[in-house]
């Protein structure tokens, strides 16, 4: 486990950013920390190309005194408009390998101890992927929720484009990614706080807004529902759904930090691309 002074300034979040849009790459060269000891977090989906993600994360390590990278769905997926072809466990490899050459953190990495105001706090990146387990209503299975979805039309692309080479399924390969994440968890001193960062959302609570419930199969896992309290979360950080907020359940902040589409975001009231203050606290939060 890695420490680094964070001095007077900030641990930052963002994510979905999807570059592959003109209009959030416009966002991103225009990001830039408040001060020379920002932190910023990334919780995946920077865009479906190597290159594009490579120019993504290349910028902000370039400005931000850390980056930490957690991967989303986007980044796994083998895009027809990728000239890098690898698939499943390869591809992370690779994008991973790509990151330390950058010199941005990622979910192989030790956990980097953020110490500014706030701190000690354990960054974590998480890598955990989804099972199925958040089923629609009336579905007990895989394979009738993905029947219920179908017949609804919301099917996530993962199903056409997220290899789980050489895993038989996603759920196996994320069933080991939990096994192993736990371990590394475990292993955190038991005063540490945690601010864990995965691109899906620990646990159920967030899929309740969504306008299509069955999506939420793509969401996450049941086997973290008690994450946040088992890991002394100080903040659970997330993206994936396109839906910003803040919700706290059992006492334990939740932050969705994403930008999302530019038809999503050009519809909200704040400017978009706004990086979501994660430590310090904001003025008046709980």
């Amino acid at each position: 486990m890695a420490s680094t002074v964070g001095g007077a300034g900030q641990l930052l979040a963002i994510s979905d950013l999807h570059i592959g849009y003109e209009e959030n790459r416009a966002l991103v060269e225009k990001m830039r920390p408040e001060t020379d000891d920002d932190w910023l977090v990334v919780a995946g989906d920077v865009a479906e190309t190597v290159a594009d993600i490579r120019w993504a994360l290349h910028t902000l390590s370039g400005r931000f005194s850390k980056v930490i990278w957690a991967p989303g769905n986007h980044e796994l997926w083998t895009h027809p408009r990728d000239p890098v072809t690898l698939r499943g466990v390869a591809r992370y490899d690779y994008l991973v390998a790509m990151c330390r050459e950058l010199g941005v953190v990622t979910p192989e990495d030790p956990y980097v101890v953020w110490e500014g105001v706030g701190g000690p706090v354990a960054v974590a990146p998480l890598f955990l992927l989804y099972d199925y387990s958040f089923l629609p209503a009336g579905c007990a299975t895989k394979e009738q929720g993905l029947q219920y979805a179908q017949g609804t039309g919301i099917v996530c692309n993962d199903e056409y484009l997220l290899h789980p080479d050489p895993y038989p399924s996603r759920e196996a390969w994320c069933r080991a990614r939990i096994a192993e994440t736990e371990r590394r968890l475990d292993a955190l001193p038991g005063d540490l706080p945690t601010v864990l960062v995965n691109h899906y959302p620990l646990d159920r609570h967030p899929m309740e807004i969504l306008w299509h419930p069955e999506f939420a199969m793509w969401c996450g896992t049941e086997l973290t529902a008690d994450w946040h309290r088992r890991f002394r979360v100080e903040t659970m950080v997330y993206g994936h759904l396109h839906i910003p907020r803040t919700t706290w359940h059992d006492g334990v902040r939740f932050e969705e930090v994403s930008v999302g589409y530019p038809r999503e975001w050009r519809k909200r009231p704040e400017p978009p691309g706004r990086l979501r203050r994660i430590l310090p606290r904001e003025v008046g939060a709980p």
